[in-house]
């Protein structure tokens, strides 16, 4: 069994914010569960999702089967990364999530929030401030209908890791 786990923080003030991609996307996916996926809901802000993740991950060998979906501000928005055994790249929740689990060894899905410029560059903001501000801003409704493509793909690599396994999720859905 796959247990699959969104980040971001509790409360309706982020509901529809940046930062919670990742529990956006669990809340989409749960419509159509795949088989074999247990849905885990945090009651932690993302800089604490370890202790969350550590109360249904109880050993490192259990880690290999977790699913995090999460947001990621190095990739353009619509894009999704398939990937395992990384490192948090900066991002806090993941942190805590390898601290919480003493491992690097789980899949992460990462979805991409960041806007790009009409050339195809990507804008991401500058500065801790402007990070802060910008992942805890909400999505625009025009985002939002580009997160749903992006939740559609996610939902097939879950189905892929779980049926076919990690590099048919990465070869047919990261981009």
């Amino acid at each position: 069994m796959h247990i699959l786990v969104g980040l971001g923080n509790p409360g309706d003030e982020y509901t529809h914010t940046r930062h919670n991609t990742g529990r956006l996307a669990v809340e989409f996916l749960e419509k159509n569960p795949a088989e074999g996926v247990k849905f885990v809901h945090l009651d932690t802000f993302m800089n604490k999702s370890g202790s969350g993740v550590a109360k249904v991950v109880k050993s490192k060998k259990a880690a290999e089967k977790l699913i995090v979906i999460y947001d990621d501000l190095d990739l353009p928005l619509g894009t999704m990364r398939v990937s395992y055994d990384r490192g948090s790249g900066g991002h806090k929740g993941i942190e805590s999530i390898i601290k919480a689990l003493g491992t690097t060894a789980f899949i992460r899905i990462r979805i991409g929030i960041s806007p790009v410029t009409p050339g195809g560059k990507l804008k991401k903001p500058k500065g801790e401030k402007d990070v802060e501000k910008f992942i805890l801003g909400e999505f625009k409704a025009s985002e939002t209908e580009i997160l749903k493509k992006v939740f559609m793909r996610a939902g097939t690599a879950v189905e892929y890791l779980v049926t076919e396994g990690l590099q048919k999720a990465m070869t047919e859905c990261n981009g």
